[in-house]
């Protein structure tokens, strides 16, 4: 609900931190000493630099009770003012027997946990191991630059929703000291959506057809992380997906996992984690309620790990990644980064088999591939240099905000192959109107490229729309070949307007405005903001300073780091 609700303020930065950290500071408490086997009341706290040594596989070293544990990374959580007190308590709480038990079966000393979670200025953290998909022996196919298709030619038209995110609690008019109180439709501020503003959308989007597909790419609980349980996160996964299903009706519709369905938030263990700790209650009942667009094999895949492939139009197939497998926020990897699940290996197989047929292929996920671990996105961005004749697409969401991510061939790191576009949130979170997305497709005929000829993306503006009396209106806010002029919206000319963008102030301007959906913030983005901000568009690779020479001359790589990670809303 609106940000001074009790029990439901704005959610803490990194709730993975909070409670690390803190559990962290909380092995330097006093200890006892004793050992139980894994998965009993107790597990091990990381201690100071070199203090505490790697446990037997099968035997937790206790220095101390987990109820120790919680008492003392909750007083350090506050203390350090890293959340409210209510929330220092509960997401520790949520977190700690999970984070433990990783810890202990982790490589990781003390010093890497410390580096991992609060950066550099603490400790040195690069346990994430360099690791290598096996690409095909099978050359290459020779580049065809895609064209645009002749005038007549057939389109498609694709709806994309991203990051529903729904606040069960929110209360329309709460909040009055700070004015006039949440809105009814929905409120600028660290609030996510009550469920009848999902449902207008919903019901304006079945009367805006017709659509040939839509792609949903996850994050369906609200932010209050610290308060959800399982219950809740399939309460929400059920509802909402009733909803898309009665308004919506035969459209097929292909989700992907976001890093919010799971509890605790972005805890997603590999499939060789098993019994209460895996991620089955979560995979299994996703399979259920979406067992009406994915066929058996893909169902199959998506109860393993996630993820799956499917065939969603003639010559085209769809990949749904789990990215969750590539996120540093994933606390589960510490045990075991190198392409979790094997899901990059299996992406190779169905590009290599799509390649073979002749087929194209979509990319849909929620984090965006810059957002992962250096590993995962670089063996990631090869993979698409490999197969930029067979990967017509790629879709992601998660940031909240309009933007994109260019893919260039990796000899030259000069010509543009592919671009990962990553389209604005339904959601409000935080200061943004609510927003969804149309991609226009190269159409369903022999020999289509499947390619992104425009898009456009629609806005609810809180403004209008909460006046009493009057009623929501869905409108257009932009759309991409109108807006920048582009014959096509082809991965070089996405490279063109950034060129554009680096000379022509009131263009880059336009773009920081659609970017925040209609609702930027109120300075505008100029200097270092924007060198880091044009550096972030240029990189679909994780940690390249290569790709952002330019800014570079201008600001040093980790200020635009820096910069980077200030915009980031999740």
């Amino acid at each position: 609900g609106a940000e001074r609700q009790p029990g439901r303020g704005p959610a803490p930065r990194g709730p993975v931190a909070v409670a690390g950290f803190a559990s962290l500071c909380a092995s330097e408490a006093p200890r006892g000493a004793g050992t139980v086997p894994e998965g009993g009341s107790a597990a091990p706290a990381p201690a100071a630099p070199g203090s505490l040594p790697r446990p037997p596989p099968h035997v937790l070293q206790l220095e101390t009770s987990v109820e120790h544990i919680h008492r003392t990374a909750v007083s350090v959580c506050e203390k350090l003012h890293l959340a409210p007190s209510q929330v220092c308590r509960e997401i520790i709480r949520l977190f700690e027997r999970d984070m433990l038990t990783v810890w202990a079966r982790s490589v990781l000393r003390p010093a890497e946990i410390c580096g991992l979670l609060l950066g550099s200025r603490c400790g040195h953290w690069d346990i994430f191991a360099s690791w290598n998909v096996t690409l095909p022996e099978t050359p290459k196919p020779p580049v065809q630059p895609p064209v645009p298709p002749p005038p007549g030619t057939p389109t498609a038209r694709v709806l994309f929703l991203t990051d529903l995110h729904w606040d069960r609690g929110y209360l329309p008019g709460s909040d009055p000291p700070r004015g006039p109180g949440a809105g009814y439709w929905g409120t600028y501020g660290k609030c996510d959506l009550p469920l009848h503003t999902l449902e207008n959308l919903l019901q304006h989007l079945a009367s805006t057809g017709p659509y040939d597909a839509a792609y949903w790419t996850g994050d369906i609980p609200a932010h209050n992380v610290w308060e959800q349980s399982r219950a809740d996160q399939l309460q929400a996964l059920h509802t909402i997906t009733g909803l898309v299903r009665k308004y919506l009706g035969p459209l097929p519709v292909y989700p992907a996992v976001g890093n919010h369905e799971s509890v605790p938030v972005n805890a997603f263990p590999p499939p060789y984690v098993h019994g209460n700790r895996s991620s089955a209650w979560l995979y299994s009942a996703m399979a259920d309620a979406w067992q009406q667009w994915l066929p058996p094999d893909a169902l199959q895949t998506l109860r393993q790990g996630g993820f799956y492939a499917l065939w969603v139009l003639p010559g085209l197939r769809l990949v749904s990644l789990n990215m969750n497998f590539c996120s540093a926020t994933n606390f589960w990897l510490l045990i075991n980064s190198t392409d979790p699940a094997g899901q990059l290996q299996w992406l190779v197989g169905v590009l290599q088999g799509a390649e073979a047929r002749g087929e194209k292929v979509h990319i849909i996920g929620h984090i965006p591939p810059s957002h992962c671990l250096h590993a995962w996105s670089w063996n990631y961005y090869r993979i698409i240099d490999r197969f930029e004749g067979t990967v017509a697409g790629q879709f992601f969401g998660h940031t909240h905000v309009d933007q994109f991510e260019m893919f260039y061939d990796q000899d030259t790191l000069s010509r543009p192959l592919g671009i990962a576009f990553v389209a604005p949130s339904v959601t409000t979170y935080y200061n943004l109107n609510p927003g969804y997305r149309v991609y226009h497709l190269d159409g369903i005929y022999p020999g289509s490229s499947y390619q992104v000829l425009d898009h456009e993306t629609f806005i609810l503006n809180l403004t209008l729309a909460n006046v009493p009396g009057t009623s929501p209106r869905w409108q257009r806010l932009y759309g991409a070949r109108e807006t920048y002029g582009f014959p096509a919206a082809f991965p070089a000319d996405w490279d063109r307007l950034l060129r554009r963008f680096q000379e022509d102030e009131p263009l880059f301007q336009r773009f920081w405005f659609l970017m925040y959906k209609g609702h930027p913030p109120r300075e505008p983005c100029t200097g270092p903001c924007k060198e880091a901000l044009l550096c972030d568009l240029r990189t679909g690779r994780a940690d390249d300073p290569s790709l952002c020479a330019h800014q570079a001359r201008h600001t040093p790589f980790a200020e635009l780091q820096a910069w980077r990670r200030r915009w980031r809303l999740c």
